[in-house]
This record gives structure tokens, sequence and C-alpha cells, in this order.
């Protein structure tokens, strides 16, 4: 079994702490994600599972390894870097068995792991050739094919795919899910991307300031999330978020101009409320005139309207068809009450 564990894993550089006690097992084969915005440790906490940053307290395991404090070619890990990290000097066979012959392994056994590495990423075409004669997504998949060829427990990924454009990142989205299926090997991976998230992984790890907001599969953050912080970052566009306020037992929301009644137990009278709605969970009501139409983003299947309410609060709605609401039009906002959100104002956390 090649899983990983964190245990009460700290990071400390002098004074300020950037990891604060993370428990995590990511199970063997499995495609984990480490998601949150810039800052929030993701990319720390995956070079400390690669040994490329010293953990200052608690245990890292891999498989049955105790590995906290192993030197990195001794965890069994091959790391995916956001640059490549391509010798430019080397062709892409030669790049990709370099670390095999820097560790004495026979010629014999290095071609044929470059070999099978090859086929899987559909490099026989271009292993005579150098870095600089090839496309940024070729040269990913060979940076990729070099952790394939050292044949690693784990496989860790920091941000692989940010220096490519956004055709290209949708394609080698697709060839690294494959791989993950073709192989079975466990893989952690780094985005700031929430969309390379939902796509990629089996287990999510929302972190923010260095600490774990929520892990679980995709779609149980989307539908489930347990705070604001989730449920702002999981989904694109964001879910809406508006103020509110407990009054006779229901919600009242000046950004949708009306009072809500939701199946839970709320807080007391006058207690602050933030009362989420996904875009796609909500329509333009033609009927009504709370809001006014700013903007349509019309993405040719899909649209969005961005939309104001009298007190000038703003909110996206989804539009589907090939009507578009024009700009300035004044609308209101219906939807279904159980698609609804709520989230306490001071905490942020989700109330149930």
């Amino acid at each position: 079994m090649t899983g990983v564990v964190l245990n009460n894993v700290m990071k400390r550089y002098g004074d300020v702490q950037v990891i604060h006690g993370i428990d995590l097992e990511v199970d063997d084969g499995e495609f984990c994600v480490f998601v949150g915005p810039s800052g929030c440790g993701k990319s720390t906490l995956l070079r400390m599972v690669a040994g490329l940053e010293e953990t200052t307290q608690g245990a890292i395991h891999i498989g049955a390894r105790d590995v906290t404090g192993m030197d990195p070619s001794e965890r069994g890990v091959a790391m995916v870097f956001q640059n490549y990290a391509l010798y430019p000097h080397m062709s892409v066979a030669q790049n990709m068995g370099f670390g095999l012959k820097m560790t004495g392994h026979p010629r014999q056994v290095i071609e044929e792991k470059i070999a099978e590495a090859s086929r899987i990423l559909k490099l026989d075409p271009y292993l005579d050739r150098k870095p600089k004669a090839l496309s940024g997504g070729q040269r990913q998949r060979v940076a990729i094919g070099r952790a394939i060829v050292r044949g690693p427990d784990v496989f860790l990924f920091d941000e692989p795919l940010s220096n490519l454009d956004a055709e290209l990142r949708v394609e080698m989205r697709v060839e690294i899910a494959r791989l993950h299926k073709e192989i079975g090997a466990t893989m952690i991976y780094v985005t700031h991307d929430q969309t390379e998230a939902m796509t990629l992984a089996d287990k999510i790890v929302v972190l923010r300031d260095g600490h774990i907001e929520q892990v679980g599969k995709p779609m149980d953050l989307y539908h489930d999330p347990d705070n604001r912080f989730v449920a702002g970052f999981i989904g694109s566009p964001s879910m809406n978020f508006l103020d509110g306020t407990v009054a006779g037992g229901e919600i009242e929301v000046p950004g949708l101009a009306r009072r809500v009644a939701l199946p839970v137990t709320l807080p007391e009278e006058g207690h602050g409320i933030l009362f989420g709605l996904r875009p796609e969970h909500a329509e333009l009501d033609p009927a009504g005139e709370s809001h006014v139409v700013e903007l349509t983003e019309a993405l040719g299947g899909v649209s969005y309207a961005y939309l104001t309410a009298p007190g000038g609060e703003r909110l996206i709605v989804e539009e589907r068809g090939d009507f578009r609401t024009p700009a300035g039009t004044r609308v209101g906002v219906r939807f279904p009450v159980e698609k609804a959100y709520l989230f306490d104002a001071g905490t942020g956390l989700r109330i149930r």
C-alpha cells in the first residue's frame, strides 16, 4: 500500500507558522488535489511530502514507512514542477532517462522504462527532439514521463499546467486524468484552479492560511460546503452571497427584496446571516422589477446576467437558451428555496 498519511504536520519559518497541524489521509491509488488561494500553504505542504521542505512538527508516512526525516531520494516520490525543469541540451529520451542513469540502472532497463512512458504519453515521435523543439504541452508531458520512468510510489504535481494557455490546459487535464486511470498510482496535485480540482480529483483538500477548511469528493464539496469560504471557492462563477438578518423566523434579504423561509434552525432574532445562492439555481423573472441587468456575459450555450439590487448588492444569474436579457432591463429573481444556503455572518460556518 502506498497511501500518504499526515499526522499533525506543522511548518514554521522562524516565528512564523505557515502550516497548522494538518491531519490527512490520501488512500492508495487516490488522486488528491490541494486547492486554495495563493499563500494558503498548498505548495509548502506538497514540498513537505516530497522532502524539499523540512517538517517542523508531526509525521509523514508513505505506505508503511515514516519518511518525515528522510531525504527526497529515499521517499519513493517523483515531482512534476510548473516550469518543466528539462535539460535543454538533452533529447526527450535523455531527459526522461537521466534520473535512472544517475542511479546506475542498466541501459536496457532505462530504455524499456522510457519506451513504456513514451507509449503512455504518446511521445514516440518526439524522443530525439530537444526541449526547444517542443510545445509547452509536449514539454510538460516529457516532465511527467521523467516521473513515470522512476516508478515512484507517489506522484506529486506542483501547479503543472499554470504556464500553459487555456486550450492546452484543458488538453493536459485530460492527459493527466487518463494517466492516472492507466497507471493507478497515488497522486497529489496542487492547483489554485478549482476547475482543475473538480475535473481531476477523487478527493479535494481545500486549504486556507495553512489550515484545512474541508476535505471531500468534488461534488460533495460543491453541494454541501461546510462554510462560506468553501462555498465561494468551489464553483464557477462563484456563489452569490447576500447579507441577511433573522426576522420573525425568516431571513430578511434586502438584496433579493424579499424574506425567505428555510427549514433550518435559525439563530436569535436580528442575527446576521449570509444568504448563498449559486447562479445556476436562480432565474430571471421578467415580471419583476427589483433588479437591473447591468451586463450579460454571453458564452454560447450559457450566459450570465450581472444584476444590481435596489440597495446596490450584486448577484449573478445563469441564463440558458438563445435569448439574452438586454442590459438595462428591470427584472426579478426567483429560485427554489431548497437550493439556498445559509451561513453565519460572523463565523462563516454553514447553518444547516
